[in-house]
């Protein structure tokens, strides 16, 4: 299990677990995310702080503090 920010770009995994807050839990599961959910990093945005990630056919981007709250296990 690693969190989303250790992802390499193009990499695919299902979610496993969501840190943070109950808050955050909650705006990350509105967008999709819940467990089980296969996850992809499209890309890292050139600056650094923000990745583009593919969820249920949808992009999404998340800053990397947010990302490192977010477990996947790699896609088999």
């Amino acid at each position: 299990m690693v969190s989303l920010n250790h992802l390499t770009s193009g990499a695919q995994g299902r979610l496993v677990r969501l840190g943070g807050d109950r808050a955050f839990r909650r705006r990350l599961m509105e967008l999709g995310l819940l467990p089980g959910t296969p996850v992809r990093l499209v890309r890292r945005a050139e600056l650094g702080g923000v990745l583009e990630i593919e969820v249920r056919r949808s992009r999404l981007t998340v800053r990397l503090a947010e990302a490192a709250e977010v477990f996947v296990v790699a896609a088999e």
